[in-house]
């Protein structure tokens, strides 16, 4: 269910985020700043062909210029309203919230500006304190950032139903969880913008962005049902009620076994796919020596 989930959101992240940061490079551009493809190359170090492909997907060639129309305007809002629904479900499904679809559209406008400028920010953080090859600094200033901006969204895509307070634990979970992966991302995003690069052309840099926000996307669905239990455990403490000895030990053994049953599967598919490019593969579909007879 997570990973679905996630994946769906990065889904809608990618198809609200691409037509935004081209418009935003097109604003960017004429106002003499640096575009989106650079920030982006700048952000994670990239070399070589993961940032020529970079540059292909976010960059305007030169000598163009770029005009919004009215669908092109209409899909980009819809594309963003859409990404943006899908996290105001994932909030409300966690916290077991009546779902309010097109009547929190509103909220939604205003989570989408929050959303870019919690992006200005952090881009900020990262031109300013990303030095070194993890960048660290910048990692443990985003963490609080992050933190503030979760708990917002919290509060907002639910319309309020949701208490600052009952969101705080998925803030910092958050906050601490995305700060982890972006060291690891910093680390891990150039080898893999360059090997889809080199495999795919620019639509390898596509499928690397994908990657990229499936992994965010994992991280902020994970988030929030830890918050959430932790929520829970925390009001259940105050209430004077001890769960039983052994209940932590049954929810980690369970969550063991549902980990290493999708380990197994995503193994087996990746042996069964390298198989398949192999000649004279034992378990493909066999060739027939002539034509059978009647």
């Amino acid at each position: 269910m997570g990973f679905d989930r996630s994946m769906a959101l990065a889904a809608g992240a990618l198809a609200a985020t691409v037509p935004l940061s081209i418009l935003t490079s097109t604003i960017l551009a004429r106002a003499g700043h640096t575009d989106t493809a650079e920030r982006i190359i700048g952000r994670y170090q990239l070399t070589g062909e993961g940032a020529d492909a970079i540059r292909q997907v976010f960059a305007l060639s030169s000598g163009t210029t770029a005009t919004v129309g009215v669908f092109g305007a209409a899909f980009l809002v819809i594309s963003v309203l859409s990404f943006a629904r899908a996290v105001q479900r994932l909030f409300e499904q966690t916290w077991d919230l009546r779902p309010l679809s097109v009547r929190n559209t509103l909220n939604d406008l205003w989570w989408v500006a929050g959303l870019t400028g919690y992006l200005t920010v952090t881009g900020l953080v990262y031109g300013l304190l990303g030095r070194g090859r993890l960048q660290l600094g910048a990692a443990a200033v985003e963490a609080p950032v992050t933190a503030a901006f979760f708990v917002w969204s919290g509060w907002i895509l639910t319309a309020r139903r949701s208490t600052w307070r009952a969101l705080l634990p998925f803030g910092v979970v958050g906050g601490a969880l995305t700060s982890v992966y972006s060291v690891g991302a910093t680390v891990y995003l150039p080898h893999l913008f360059n090997s889809s690069a080199t495999r795919y052309g620019a639509v390898g840099a596509v499928f690397a962005t994908l990657s990229a926000l499936f992994g965010a996307m994992l991280v902020t669905v994970g988030s929030a049902a830890l918050g959430r239990e932790v929520r829970d455990e925390l009001v259940g403490i105050a209430r004077g009620e001890r769960p039983p000895d052994d209940e932590v030990r049954r929810e980690w053994h369970t969550v063991i076994e549902q980990a290493r049953s999708r380990w197994h599967t995503t193994r087996q598919l990746i042996a069964r796919h390298r198989r398949s490019k192999q000649p004279g593969d034992p378990d493909g579909p066999a060739e027939p020596d002539g034509p059978e007879a009647p």
